[in-house]
C-alpha cells in the first residue's frame, strides 16, 4: 500500500477501539483516516481477550455505554457484512457474601431502571442457564440474557473492511515514535516510516496509552496490567452456555460455541508491565476453580493459555475525549473492556468530533477528573 504522508485523521493503535473509531469517522463524513498500527491489526489486547459482552454494571455512565453497545453489536453483522460471530448465552454473575449479592440488587436495579432486564435467580434458575453449575456456597444469582460473546477477530476484521470500503487506510508494522504539536494544537505523527501530517490524531492504543500521550506532553495515570487466560478441548456442549462471572470470586469461564471453555481470573499483585508471559501457577488456580464450579470438567485437558494487557486507569474506568492539546483525543484505558464498549465508544466520540451531539454524554470520562479527584469507581470489574 501507497504511504499517505497526510490525512484528516491519525488513528494510532489498530484494535478493536481503533479500527470501530476510525469507521464511524469515515461514516460520519471524515473520509481521509489513516490507522498506524505497529503491529498486526488485532495483534494487541483485542486479539487476546475474553471477548465478553455486558450491560450489568454497578455505574450509570457504564450501563449506557454497556446496553448501547450490545444494540450495536447485535446489527453488526448486517452493518458491516460479515459475521462477527455473536453469541448471546447471557452473563451469570455470582455473589458469595450478603454483602456482594445487596451491591449486585443495586446495581441490577439501576439497570432496571435504564432499560436493562436484568434480573435475581435462583440457584435452580441458575442450573437451568448453566447445567454444569456447582455453586452451593453462593448467596445470590444475577443474570441477563441479552449479554454474551463475540470474536474479536471477526469484529475487528469487519470494522476494518468496512472502514477500508469508505477509504480508510492502515499502514500496519508502522510504529509511531512522535506526536507532532506546535503552537498547543496537534498537527500530525512521526513514525518509523516517515511523518503523517493531520490535523485530528486519536489516541487508541490499549496499553502503550500512556507511552502515546508523553509524546504529546500529557501525562495519563494509565498503566498495563498483564492478565493470563486459558482454553480447554472442546467437551460436550451445555456445560456453560452462559458467561460465568464473580467480582469476589475473581472468575470470567465460558463455553465457545465449539464447546471449548475459556476462562480468567486476575492476578495476584497486579503485574504492571508489558510482559505477555504465562505461569503454571496460573493454569493451577485457575483448574481448581473451574473444576470446583464446573464438575463435569474434571479431567479435560488444557489446551493453551496465554496472556494479554489491560490498559488500567486508577478508577477502571474509561478516558474518552480531548486532551489539553488541541485536536488530540484518547480513547483509552477500557481496564480490561475495550472490546465490549468500542462499537459505542468509536461512535461517540466520532460524532463528536464532527460536531454532532453524541448519543451518549461522555465529558464525564474527561482525563482531567483524576487531577480533580473526581473517581467514578466501578465494582463489577474482574
Amino acid at each position: 500500500m501507497d504511504w499517505k504522508s497526510s490525512a484528516e485523521a491519525v488513528i494510532i493503535g489498530a484494535g478493536i477501539v481503533g479500527v470501530s473509531t476510525a469507521y464511524y469517522l469515515a461514516k460520519h463524513g471524515v473520509k481521509d483516516v489513516v490507522l498506524v498500527e505497529k503491529g498486526t491489526i488485532c495483534s494487541g489486547s483485542t486479539g487476546r481477550c475474553g471477548a465478553g459482552i455486558r450491560a450489568q454494571w454497578g455505574t450509570e455512565m457504564n450501563c449506557r455505554l454497556g446496553i448501547a453497545a450490545l444494540d450495536i453489536f447485535e446489527q453488526l453483522d448486517d452493518e458491516l457484512g460479515m459475521s462477527i460471530g455473536l453469541n448471546q448465552g447471557g452473563y451469570l454473575l455470582v455473589a458469595y457474601t450478603d454483602e456482594e449479592k445487596e451491591t449486585l440488587r443495586k446495581g441490577m436495579l439501576l439497570q432496571n431502571s435504564l432499560g436493562i432486564q436484568s434480573r435475581q435467580i435462583t440457584l435452580s434458575e441458575a442450573r437451568e442457564i448453566c447445567p454444569g453449575l456447582a455453586a452451593e456456597d453462593a448467596t445470590g444469582f444475577f443474570f441477563h440474557a441479552r449479554d454474551g460473546h463475540a470474536d474479536p477477530f471477526l469484529t475487528t476484521f469487519a470494522y476494518l473492511e468496512a472502514a477500508k470500503r469508505l477509504g480508510v487506510t492502515c499502514h500496519r508494522n508502522t510504529t509511531c515514535t512522535g506526536v507532532t504539536v506546535r503552537d498547543g494544537a496537534v498537527r500530525g505523527v512521526e513514525t518509523d516510516k516517515g511523518p503523517i501530517s493531520a490535523p485530528i490524531v486519536i489516541n487508541c492504543a490499549g496499553a502503550y496509552s500512556q507511552d502515546i500521550a508523553a509524546m504529546a506532553g500529557v501525562e495519563l495515570p494509565n498503566w498495563a496490567e498483564r492478565h493470563e487466560i486459558l482454553i480447554t478441548e472442546p467437551v460436550a456442549a451445555g456445560v456453560c452456555p452462559c458467561m460465568l462471572m464473580s467480582f469476589s470470586g475473581n472468575y470470567y469461564i465460558q463455553q465457545r460455541p465449539h464447546g471449548s471453555i475459556i476462562c480468567g481470573m486476575s492476578p495476584d499483585g497486579r503485574p504492571e508491565d508489558h510482559d505477555n508471559g504465562t505461569s503454571w501457577q496460573f493454569v493451577e488456580k485457575m483448574s481448581r476453580v473451574l473444576a470446583k464450579l464446573l464438575p463435569r470438567t474434571r479431567g479435560i485437558r488444557v489446551a493453551r493459555q496465554w496472556s494479554g494487557q489491560y490498559d488500567m486507569t486508577p478508577d477502571a474506568q474509561p478516558v474518552i475525549g480531548e486532551t489539553d492539546v488541541k485536536n488530540f483525543y484518547h480513547s483509552t484505558g477500557y481496564s480490561g473492556h475495550g472490546f465490549m464498549l468500542a462499537p459505542v465508544a468509536g461512535k461517540i466520540l466520532a460524532q463528536h468530533i464532527t460536531g454532532g451531539k453524541p448519543d451518549i454524554d461522555f465529558t464525564m470520562l474527561d482525563y482531567r477528573r483524576f487531577a480533580r479527584g473526581e473517581h467514578i469507581m466501578e465494582s463489577n470489574v474482574v
